[in-house]
C-alpha cells in the first residue's frame, strides 16, 4: 500500500474538521513576517525595485522550498509515520476551505442581522479593497468575488501543486501567493517592487484558474443552479492570460448564480474598474454568499476527487 495516496485526503479532511488555526507560528504567518523583514531591507529609494523585488521572490521561494524539504527529510529519517504526519500537516496548513467558508459565513450572518458595519469590518480581513463606505450590496458582491477567487488560490491551486509535487511544491506556490498578497499591489510603494511576485503568482495560477472554472461549472450543475450560463461565462474568460485569472474564477460563479459581479472597487482611495461578469438576472442578496460557499465546498471536493484519480493513475 502506498501511503502517499492518503496524505492529501487526510489533509483535506483535517482542514474541514479543524479549519485554519490562528496562532503566531502558523507557517503562513511566519512567512509573512519573513517577507516583511526582506521588504523593509530591499524596497528602498535608490534601488532598482524590479531587481530587488525579484530578489525577494527568489529568497522567499527558496526558503520555503528548502525549509519544507528539510523538515520532511528530517521526519523521514526519524520514522515513516512521522514523515506521513508532517506531510499531512504541511498540506493542511496550505489549504483553507473551511476558513474561507467561515469568514464569508460571518459576513452573511452580520448582514442578515442588519449589522452592515460589522460585515464591513469582517470583509476587510479577507479583501484588499476599501470597505468602510460599502453598502450592503457592495459587501455581498465583494464577498462572493472573494469566495470565487479564493476558491482558486486558497483551495484548488494548493491542492493542484500538492498533487503534482507534494508539500514542497505546494509551499513554493504558497510562498509566491503570500508575497503577491503582500507586495503585489499597483500603488506607489509596490508597483515596481511587487512586479515579480505578481507576475509569478499570475503564471502559477494560470492552470489552476482554468481548472477552477471547470470545477465551478460542475459544482453549479450539482447544486442545481444555472450551469449553462456558468459554462457560457467560463468560455468568455477561459482563454485569456494570467492577468485575468481572478475573472476566470469569478465568471462561472456569476453566471451560475445568476448575478452580476465586477465593477468599480477602491484600493487605498484609488478607483479600479473591473469588467462586469454575469447577466445580473438576480439582484445581489445575502443568500448569494451562502450559495457561493456551497459551490466552494463542492469545488474543493471535486478537486480532491480529480486529483486523487490523477494520483492513482501515476501510482498504478
Amino acid at each position: 500500500m502506498n501511503y502517499a495516496m492518503f496524505v492529501i485526503p487526510c489533509a483535506y479532511l483535517l482542514d474541514l474538521a479543524a479549519g485554519d488555526p490562528q496562532f503566531r507560528w502558523h507557517p503562513v504567518r511566519v512567512m509573512g513576517r519573513f517577507v516583511e523583514v526582506l521588504e523593509r531591507v530591499l524596497n528602498r529609494d535608490g534601488y532598482n525595485r524590479r531587481l530587488t523585488g525579484a530578489i525577494l521572490v527568489f529568497l522567499t521561494g527558496s526558503a520555503a522550498v528548502f525549509f519544507t524539504w528539510a523538515v520532511l527529510d528530517l521526519s523521514l529519517s526519524i520514522h515513516p509515520a512521522l514523515f506521513f504526519t508532517v506531510s499531512v500537516l504541511m498540506i493542511y496548513f496550505s489549504v483553507s476551505t473551511k476558513a474561507l467558508a467561515d469568514e464569508a459565513g460571518k459576513i452573511g450572518r452580520f448582514l442578515r442581522e442588519g449589522d452592515v458595519i460589522s460585515a464591513r469590518k469582517n470583509l476587510s480581513l479577507i479583501v484588499g479593497r476599501d470597505t468602510a463606505a460599502m453598502d450592503e450590496e457592495q459587501v455581498i458582491r465583494a464577498s462572493v468575488e472573494t469566495v470565487a477567487e479564493s476558491t482558486m488560490d486558497g483551495i484548488v491551486a494548493p491542492l493542484f501543486y500538492a498533487f503534482i509535487g507534494g508539500p514542497v511544491l505546494a509551499w513554493f506556490y504558497k510562498s509566491v501567493n503570500t508575497m503577491d498578497s503582500m507586495v503585489g499591489h499597483k500603488n506607489k510603494r509596490y508597483a515596481e517592487f511587487g512586479w515579480a511576485a505578481a507576475r509569478l503568482d499570475g503564471l502559477l495560477n494560470f492552470a489552476p484558474s482554468k481548472i477552477t472554472a471547470f470545477l465551478v461549472n460542475m459544482a453549479v450543475f450539482l447544486y442545481g443552479k444555472d450551469w449553462r450560463s456558468s459554462i457560457r461565462w467560463t468560455a468568455r474568460y477561459l482563454f485569456k492570460g494570467p492577468s485575468f485569472n481572478s475573472d476566470t474564477a469569478e465568471a462561472p460563479m456569476s453566471g451560475g448564480l445568476g448575478i452580476r459581479l465586477g465593477g468599480r472597487n477602491f484600493y487605498g482611495g484609488l478607483a479600479v474598474d473591473k469588467p462586469f461578469l454575469g447577466d445580473g438576472l438576480e439582484t445581489l442578496h445575502v443568500k448569494h454568499i451562502g450559495q457561493s460557499i456551497a459551490v466552494c465546498y463542492l469545488v474543493s471536493l471535486l478537486m480532491l476527487v480529480t486529483g486523487g484519480i490523477f494520483q492513482m493513475r501515476n501510482f498504478s
